[in-house]
């Protein structure tokens, strides 16, 4: 996995989007607490989300948005 990845493309900057908009809906919060959440309060945006975007791409939305909650739920990540 590579660390720091920064959105490089479209493709990357709607797929964060994506995630974001699913993971807000799942919980029913605020879109911008997960940012945050993801962003802010920990590197899973830049450390996971982008630099596995190829691989996360081709899987289901619950798949996706799953292993991201569970990423936060083992970081201690809080929404």
């Amino acid at each position: 996995m590579t660390h720091g990845g920064g959105i490089s493309n479209s493709r990357e900057l709607e797929f964060v989007l994506f995630c974001i908009e699913n993971i807000s809906l799942r919980l029913n919060i605020d879109a911008k607490c997960v940012y945050d959440a993801l962003s802010k309060k920990s590197d899973i945006l830049s450390g996971y989300i982008v630099p596995e975007y190829e691989s996360l791409h081709t899987q289901s939305k619950d798949y996706i948005v799953d292993e991201i909650l569970e990423l936060m739920e083992e970081r201690g990540v809080e929404l």
